[in-house]
């Protein structure tokens, strides 16, 4: 089905791609051709991300765990509450 190990040609591709997107997330980067020479390759998202300098978090806790510390004190009011008239 592939030419070489991490190849595809442009068809099979087209045909397989689910199985293509199988193997970038198992293999790693895969390349696709078109008359023999190499036009694209496909990537894992990660991956891209991390080339393009997107900061990659891999889950909420994670996220949470790497902002900033922020000292943040907020003050009550301490002016009556309004009348609220809710008929």
């Amino acid at each position: 089905m592939t030419v070489t190990a991490g190849q595809w040609q442009l068809q099979e591709a087209k045909q397989h791609f689910s199985e293509l997107i199988r193997a970038v997330r198992t293999d790693g980067p895969q390349f696709v051709t078109k008359h023999g020479e190499q036009v694209a390759v496909v990537l894992d998202i990660v991956d891209y991300r991390r080339m393009v300098g997107v900061e990659v978090v891999e889950d909420f806790k994670s996220f949470l765990a790497s902002a900033p510390d922020v000292d943040l004190e907020i003050e009550r009011s301490t002016e009556p509450v309004r009348q609220v008239d809710f008929e």
